[in-house]
């Protein structure tokens, strides 16, 4: 749910994705600043901030594009839905975890009732591309912080110095390509960049949580959940239709969902 409506201020927000987006992440960073000097550095997780950088660098890039090009209800379900298979595939070869038939069905509920949410008046095919990057991207950098989260002795180190890296390297990048264009934005967003950004640490530090301590095919789908609430935000604060197919896609996601929590 807090996934869902950090999606949905970004796509509230102004014209300016690239500048919203480096205010959310930059916010995060500076929120999360003082931690590091408390908690221990995440030793034996160096290469995986590294690899999660450049794969969260590759995910907000697509996102921006895809949130620029099409509506939330649209092309959110299609960046979300398409991550769990990626994810699952790769976390049984990278992390050994293991496919369970129940989890594997969850996982096919969740990605039916994607298709079914994006099938009808689906938005641009460049929009659709862009959301399958996002998808693609969102599976890499889950696997790769999975594993960074399970190689540092404390979790928390491993999630402070996360929000710090992507948000220095990556807000900053994003704010140096946008240049008088975001200091302007951010004269009249921060405040809302800055309660984005706290909202991002809670959704995704709950979520490296869980990473650590359980299975990551059925967790990454589990998360996947943000659709429905995505789908109810659309639907009621940004005043989007969202019609009976799409509807009907959130409930089989709610019900893959209810599977892996279940039987999985």
């Amino acid at each position: 749910m807090i996934h869902a409506t950090v999606n949905a201020i970004f796509k509230a927000g102004g014209s300016d994705k690239m500048s919203g987006r480096a205010m959310i992440d930059g916010s995060s960073a500076l929120l999360m600043l003082p931690l590091a000097f408390i908690v221990p550095l995440p030793h034996g997780a160096w290469i995986w901030l590294a690899g999660s950088l450049a794969a969260h660098l590759v995910y907000l890039t697509c996102l921006v594009r895809a949130f620029s090009l099409a509506d939330m209800s649209a092309v959110y379900p299609v960046m979300r839905g398409t991550a769990p298979v990626i994810a699952a595939v790769a976390s049984v070869m990278v992390l050994g975890d293991p496919i369970t038939a129940a989890i594997a069905l969850g996982i096919a509920f969740v990605c039916l009732g994607t298709v079914l949410v994006a099938a009808r008046n689906a938005p641009p095919w460049r929009a659709i591309g862009w959301a399958l990057g996002t998808g693609a991207a969102i599976a890499v950098y889950t696997v790769v912080d999975a594993r960074g989260v399970r190689a540092t002795p404390a979790a928390i180190s491993y999630v402070v110095w996360d929000f710090i890296v992507t948000g220095v390297g990556i807000g900053g990048y994003f704010a140096w390509r946008r240049g008088h264009e975001f200091v302007i934005a951010a004269r009249t967003q921060w405040r809302v960049g800055l309660i984005a950004g706290a909202l991002s640490i809670a959704s995704y530090s709950l979520a490296l949580g869980a990473y650590r301590l359980g299975n990551v095919a059925r967790l990454a789908s589990l998360r996947e959940t943000s659709i429905v609430f995505g789908l109810i935000i659309a639907a009621v604060f940004l005043h989007e239709h969202v019609n009976r197919t799409r509807a009907l896609g959130g409930g089989l996601i709610a019900v893959g969902a209810a599977v892996l929590i279940v039987l999985g």
